[in-house]
Protein backbone atom coordinates (compact mmCIF):
# COMPACT_ATOMS: atom_id res chain seq x y z
CA UNK A 1 0.00 0.00 0.00
CA UNK A 2 2.83 2.37 0.86
CA UNK A 3 4.67 1.77 -2.43
CA UNK A 4 1.53 2.10 -4.54
CA UNK A 5 0.35 5.23 -2.67
CA UNK A 6 3.66 6.90 -3.47
CA UNK A 7 3.64 5.83 -7.11
CA UNK A 8 0.07 6.82 -8.01
CA UNK A 9 0.12 9.86 -5.72
CA UNK A 10 -2.99 9.13 -3.67
CA UNK A 11 -3.66 7.38 -0.37
CA UNK A 12 -4.39 3.67 -0.69
CA UNK A 13 -6.20 2.09 2.26
CA UNK A 14 -6.56 -1.51 1.07
CA UNK A 15 -4.87 -3.85 -1.42
CA UNK A 16 -5.94 -7.34 -2.52
CA UNK A 17 -3.25 -9.47 -4.17
CA UNK A 18 -4.57 -11.44 -7.15
CA UNK A 19 -3.22 -14.25 -9.31
CA UNK A 20 -0.09 -13.06 -11.08
CA UNK A 21 -0.98 -14.91 -14.29
CA UNK A 22 -3.38 -13.42 -16.82
CA UNK A 23 -5.24 -16.03 -18.92
CA UNK A 24 -4.27 -16.23 -22.58
CA UNK A 25 -6.92 -14.82 -24.91
CA UNK A 26 -6.21 -17.34 -27.67
CA UNK A 27 -4.30 -20.57 -28.28
CA UNK A 28 -1.36 -18.78 -29.92
CA UNK A 29 -0.78 -16.37 -27.03
CA UNK A 30 1.44 -17.28 -24.09
CA UNK A 31 0.26 -16.62 -20.56
CA UNK A 32 1.55 -13.41 -19.00
CA UNK A 33 3.07 -13.70 -15.54
CA UNK A 34 3.17 -10.46 -13.57
CA UNK A 35 5.35 -9.77 -10.54
CA UNK A 36 2.57 -8.28 -8.38
CA UNK A 37 -1.01 -8.05 -9.64
CA UNK A 38 -3.49 -6.44 -7.25
CA UNK A 39 -6.66 -4.37 -6.87
CA UNK A 40 -7.03 -1.27 -4.71
CA UNK A 41 -9.74 0.00 -2.37
CA UNK A 42 -11.60 1.69 -5.26
CA UNK A 43 -11.30 -1.31 -7.58
CA UNK A 44 -8.36 0.08 -9.58
CA UNK A 45 -5.92 -2.52 -10.93
CA UNK A 46 -2.17 -2.30 -10.34
CA UNK A 47 0.70 -4.38 -11.72
CA UNK A 48 4.15 -3.86 -10.22
CA UNK A 49 7.11 -5.12 -12.27
CA UNK A 50 10.76 -5.15 -11.23
CA UNK A 51 13.71 -5.49 -13.60
CA UNK A 52 17.12 -6.02 -12.01
CA UNK A 53 19.17 -7.32 -14.94
CA UNK A 54 19.81 -5.04 -17.86
CA UNK A 55 19.35 -6.58 -21.29
CA UNK A 56 20.98 -4.63 -24.11
CA UNK A 57 18.65 -3.74 -26.97
CA UNK A 58 19.75 -3.21 -30.53
CA UNK A 59 17.77 0.04 -30.85
CA UNK A 60 19.43 1.52 -27.76
CA UNK A 61 16.10 3.01 -26.72
CA UNK A 62 14.75 0.16 -24.57
CA UNK A 63 11.77 -0.24 -26.88
CA UNK A 64 11.42 -3.86 -25.80
CA UNK A 65 10.98 -2.83 -22.15
CA UNK A 66 8.69 0.08 -23.00
CA UNK A 67 6.53 -1.91 -25.41
CA UNK A 68 6.36 -4.83 -22.97
CA UNK A 69 5.13 -2.39 -20.32
CA UNK A 70 2.45 -1.07 -22.67
CA UNK A 71 1.45 -4.62 -23.62
CA UNK A 72 1.11 -5.66 -19.97
CA UNK A 73 -0.90 -2.63 -18.87
CA UNK A 74 -3.32 -2.74 -21.81
CA UNK A 75 -3.77 -6.51 -21.42
CA UNK A 76 -4.53 -6.05 -17.73
CA UNK A 77 -6.96 -3.23 -18.50
CA UNK A 78 -8.72 -5.31 -21.15
CA UNK A 79 -8.98 -8.29 -18.78
CA UNK A 80 -11.78 -6.54 -16.85
CA UNK A 81 -15.20 -8.12 -17.14
CA UNK A 82 -17.15 -5.70 -19.33
CA UNK A 83 -20.27 -7.84 -19.69
CA UNK A 84 -23.33 -5.88 -18.56
CA UNK A 85 -21.19 -2.81 -17.78
CA UNK A 86 -20.81 0.53 -19.50
CA UNK A 87 -17.25 1.25 -20.64
CA UNK A 88 -17.38 4.37 -18.48
CA UNK A 89 -17.63 2.04 -15.47
CA UNK A 90 -14.30 0.33 -16.11
CA UNK A 91 -11.70 0.98 -13.40
CA UNK A 92 -8.29 2.58 -13.82
CA UNK A 93 -5.24 0.40 -14.48
CA UNK A 94 -1.70 1.25 -13.37
CA UNK A 95 1.59 -0.33 -14.41
CA UNK A 96 4.44 0.49 -11.99
CA UNK A 97 7.91 -0.49 -13.23
CA UNK A 98 11.07 -0.41 -11.12
CA UNK A 99 14.21 -0.92 -13.22
CA UNK A 100 17.81 -0.96 -12.08
CA UNK A 101 19.12 0.87 -15.14
CA UNK A 102 18.53 3.99 -17.21
CA UNK A 103 15.70 3.96 -19.74
CA UNK A 104 15.51 7.71 -20.50
CA UNK A 105 19.09 9.07 -20.47
CA UNK A 106 18.02 12.61 -21.39
CA UNK A 107 15.76 12.95 -18.32
CA UNK A 108 17.14 13.84 -14.89
CA UNK A 109 13.99 12.89 -12.94
CA UNK A 110 13.92 9.22 -11.94
CA UNK A 111 10.13 8.99 -12.27
CA UNK A 112 8.35 8.99 -15.64
CA UNK A 113 4.55 8.99 -15.69
CA UNK A 114 2.49 8.40 -18.82
CA UNK A 115 -1.16 8.24 -19.89
CA UNK A 116 -3.15 8.97 -23.03
CA UNK A 117 -2.45 12.54 -24.15
CA UNK A 118 -3.16 14.66 -27.20
CA UNK A 119 -0.67 16.42 -29.47
CA UNK A 120 -0.46 19.34 -27.01
CA UNK A 121 0.29 17.13 -24.02
CA UNK A 122 -3.19 17.49 -22.53
CA UNK A 123 -4.54 14.35 -20.90
CA UNK A 124 -7.23 12.58 -22.91
CA UNK A 125 -7.83 9.79 -20.40
CA UNK A 126 -6.40 8.56 -17.09
CA UNK A 127 -7.83 5.05 -17.49
CA UNK A 128 -4.45 3.51 -18.39
CA UNK A 129 -1.34 4.74 -16.58
CA UNK A 130 2.36 3.84 -16.71
CA UNK A 131 4.91 4.79 -14.03
CA UNK A 132 8.56 3.94 -14.76
CA UNK A 133 11.05 4.34 -11.89
CA UNK A 134 14.74 4.35 -12.87
CA UNK A 135 16.78 3.29 -9.83
CA UNK A 136 19.97 4.35 -11.62
CA UNK A 137 19.12 8.03 -11.04
CA UNK A 138 18.86 8.12 -7.24
CA UNK A 139 22.26 9.58 -6.28
CA UNK A 140 20.81 13.05 -5.69
CA UNK A 141 18.28 11.62 -3.21
CA UNK A 142 21.15 10.53 -0.95
CA UNK A 143 21.75 14.23 -0.22
CA UNK A 144 18.13 14.95 0.65
CA UNK A 145 17.04 15.36 4.31
CA UNK A 146 15.19 12.26 5.51
CA UNK A 147 12.04 14.22 6.40
CA UNK A 148 11.84 15.56 2.83
CA UNK A 149 11.81 12.13 1.18
CA UNK A 150 8.51 11.00 -0.31
CA UNK A 151 7.29 7.44 0.16
CA UNK A 152 8.42 6.59 -3.37
CA UNK A 153 11.83 8.22 -2.73
CA UNK A 154 12.31 6.09 0.38
CA UNK A 155 11.23 2.81 -1.22
CA UNK A 156 13.35 3.42 -4.32
CA UNK A 157 16.41 4.06 -2.14
CA UNK A 158 15.66 0.88 -0.19
CA UNK A 159 15.40 -1.23 -3.35
CA UNK A 160 18.60 0.27 -4.78
CA UNK A 161 20.89 0.41 -1.75
CA UNK A 162 19.57 -2.09 0.84
CA UNK A 163 22.54 -4.42 0.31
CA UNK A 164 25.25 -1.72 0.09
CA UNK A 165 27.15 -1.25 3.40
CA UNK A 166 28.38 2.24 2.45
CA UNK A 167 24.81 3.57 2.58
CA UNK A 168 23.74 1.65 5.69
CA UNK A 169 23.62 4.66 8.03
CA UNK A 170 21.43 6.62 5.62
CA UNK A 171 19.11 3.64 5.11
CA UNK A 172 18.89 3.05 8.85
CA UNK A 173 17.55 6.58 9.21
CA UNK A 174 14.92 5.85 6.55
CA UNK A 175 14.00 2.57 8.26
CA UNK A 176 13.56 4.32 11.61
CA UNK A 177 11.20 6.86 10.02
CA UNK A 178 9.05 4.52 7.89
CA UNK A 179 7.40 1.54 9.55
CA UNK A 180 6.58 -0.22 6.27
CA UNK A 181 10.24 -0.20 5.20
CA UNK A 182 11.24 -1.47 8.65
CA UNK A 183 8.94 -4.48 8.09
CA UNK A 184 10.42 -5.02 4.61
CA UNK A 185 13.90 -4.94 6.15
CA UNK A 186 12.96 -7.70 8.60
CA UNK A 187 11.64 -9.81 5.72
CA UNK A 188 14.83 -9.22 3.75
CA UNK A 189 16.99 -10.23 6.71
CA UNK A 190 14.95 -13.39 7.27
CA UNK A 191 15.29 -14.34 3.61
CA UNK A 192 19.04 -13.77 3.83
CA UNK A 193 19.24 -16.13 6.83
CA UNK A 194 17.10 -18.83 5.27
CA UNK A 195 19.36 -21.03 3.13
CA UNK A 196 16.46 -22.44 1.12
CA UNK A 197 15.12 -18.97 0.28
CA UNK A 198 18.61 -17.77 -0.57
CA UNK A 199 19.14 -20.76 -2.86
CA UNK A 200 15.92 -19.85 -4.69
CA UNK A 201 17.09 -16.25 -4.97
CA UNK A 202 20.47 -17.30 -6.39
CA UNK A 203 18.77 -19.68 -8.82
CA UNK A 204 16.52 -16.87 -10.02
CA UNK A 205 19.51 -14.55 -10.45
CA UNK A 206 21.35 -17.26 -12.40
CA UNK A 207 18.35 -17.75 -14.68
CA UNK A 208 18.14 -13.99 -15.26
CA UNK A 209 21.85 -13.83 -16.06
CA UNK A 210 21.68 -16.87 -18.35
CA UNK A 211 18.70 -15.40 -20.19
CA UNK A 212 20.45 -12.04 -20.58
CA UNK A 213 23.56 -13.78 -21.90
CA UNK A 214 21.47 -15.84 -24.32
CA UNK A 215 19.63 -12.74 -25.57
CA UNK A 216 22.89 -10.88 -26.11
CA UNK A 217 24.32 -13.86 -28.02
CA UNK A 218 21.26 -14.07 -30.26
CA UNK A 219 21.40 -10.32 -30.83
CA UNK A 220 25.10 -10.40 -31.70
CA UNK A 221 24.66 -13.32 -34.09
CA UNK A 222 21.83 -11.47 -35.82
CA UNK A 223 24.03 -8.34 -36.10
CA UNK A 224 26.90 -10.39 -37.58
CA UNK A 225 24.58 -12.05 -40.09
CA UNK A 226 23.11 -8.71 -41.13
CA UNK A 227 26.60 -7.17 -41.42
CA UNK A 228 27.91 -10.07 -43.50
CA UNK A 229 24.99 -9.93 -45.92
CA UNK A 230 25.14 -6.14 -46.17
CA UNK A 231 28.89 -6.20 -46.82
CA UNK A 232 28.45 -8.84 -49.55
CA UNK A 233 25.84 -6.60 -51.16
CA UNK A 234 28.28 -3.69 -51.24
CA UNK A 235 26.99 -1.49 -48.41
CA UNK A 236 29.64 0.86 -46.90
CA UNK A 237 31.35 -0.60 -43.85
CA UNK A 238 30.80 2.64 -41.89
CA UNK A 239 27.04 2.49 -42.45
CA UNK A 240 26.91 -1.15 -41.38
CA UNK A 241 28.83 -0.30 -38.20
CA UNK A 242 26.42 2.51 -37.38
CA UNK A 243 23.39 0.26 -37.81
CA UNK A 244 24.70 -2.84 -36.01
CA UNK A 245 26.95 -1.32 -33.35
CA UNK A 246 29.78 -3.62 -34.49
CA UNK A 247 33.30 -2.22 -34.81
CA UNK A 248 34.86 -1.57 -38.21
CA UNK A 249 37.47 -4.26 -37.52
CA UNK A 250 34.79 -6.86 -36.79
CA UNK A 251 32.98 -6.04 -40.02
CA UNK A 252 36.18 -6.03 -42.07
CA UNK A 253 37.00 -9.54 -40.79
CA UNK A 254 33.68 -10.94 -42.02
Amino acid sequence: MDIISGAIERKVTDVVIRSNELPALNANEKNQRMDVNCTLDDGSQVNIEMYGSRVAESDGAHLNLINKTIYYVTSLHASQDSKGRRYSELVQTYQIVFCNYTVYPNKTDYITRGSFRDENGEQISDQVNIIIIELSKLDSLLKKPIDELTALDAWSLFFKYADEPRHRDFLNQIISEREAIAVATDVLLNISRDEDQRARYLTRRKNETDQASHDLTVERNAALKFARNSKNEGFPVESIAKITGLSLKEIERL
